[in-house]
């Protein structure tokens, strides 16, 4: 089981899962609203190798939640902080959704770091148009893994918008000890997320405004493809194919969290991958 961890840096504290059997640096990033623990079944099977390390990203989970400041410039530099903490020059990295663009961006700015990446069914690689910012507000009320936010009257409310999320699809002892590790009661006695409307409006914002691919990169790369996943058709994959030049495609079953519905076969794949990257 991994241990919880922390590091203090001068603007916030970053809590972090460790599993330390293995040697080999590998960094797992949740992707938005998510935290750590979803990477729970990963980590468990691929310690025995690896030296992993999964935090709560800035505005998640354990970690701090600053009232502005969710930029990838900021959250690169948290990871940065990290590893460093660790004393790792660099490591594997392994993204899903929000931070599969977060890795992209790291990798051209600071390719040493990063010794392969897998992208997990990653969003919003490209800038997006100025004039999306206006369909945010019915965005956050699209995307059904955003109705976990709450707020809820009760736990068994929260529980019973949680069973009827594509995460947790199934029900598993994984996914509820992912959903209950993701929720807490607040002070006035209802119950929500611990992740923050500003760390939601900020990361949505700084999206907008980045574009995640602009040079070719060589770094090993794979993509994850759920079968019911947000990237099933050709014109998605394509700024992938075009921009990184040492690119494998591997579908997996499951849906935009295949490591929550089907871990299984999700953890088979990367395992292969991050074995043929030593």
């Amino acid at each position: 089981m991994p241990l919880r961890q922390t590091l203090s840096k001068p603007d916030i504290q970053l809590s972090y899962l460790e599993w330390k059997q293995g040697t080999e640096p590998l960094l797992l990033l949740h992707g938005l609203a998510d935290h750590a623990l979803v990477w729970s079944s990963l980590g468990n099977d691929l310690a025995a190798d690896y030296h992993i390390v999964a935090p709560d990203m800035r505005g998640h989970g354990e970690s701090n939640k600053p009232k502005d400041d969710y930029t990838f410039a900021s959250a690169i530099a948290d990871l940065e902080a990290l590893m460093d903490h660790l004393g790792w020059s660099s490591a594997h990295i392994v993204s899903h959704s929000w931070t599969g663009k977060l890795a992209a961006i790291w990798a051209r700015e600071n390719p040493e770091r990063l010794r392969s990446m897998v992208l997990v069914d990653p969003i919003f690689i490209w800038k997006m148009p100025s004039f999306l910012k206006l369909t945010f507000p019915l965005l956050y009320r699209f995307l059904s893994f955003l109705k976990g936010m709450g707020p809820f009257a009760s736990y068994e409310e929260a529980e019973t918008q949680a069973r009827q999320l594509n995460q947790y699809q199934g029900w598993t002892s994984l996914q509820q000890q992912v959903f209950q590790a993701g929720i807490e009661q607040k002070l006035d006695g209802s119950w929500g997320s611990k992740f923050t409307i500003a760390a939601r409006d900020g990361i949505f914002a700084d999206v907008m405004c980045v574009p995640g691919f602009t040079v070719p990169l060589d770094i090993p790369a794979m993509f994850v493809q759920p079968e019911k996943g947000l990237n099933r058709q050709d014109w998605q994959i394509k700024p992938y194919k075009t921009y990184l030049k040492n690119l494998h495609l591997c579908q997996v079953p499951g849906n935009h969290w295949p490591f929550l519905t089907e871990p299984e076969a999700f953890n088979r794949t990367v395992a292969t991958f991050l074995a043929e990257c030593k």
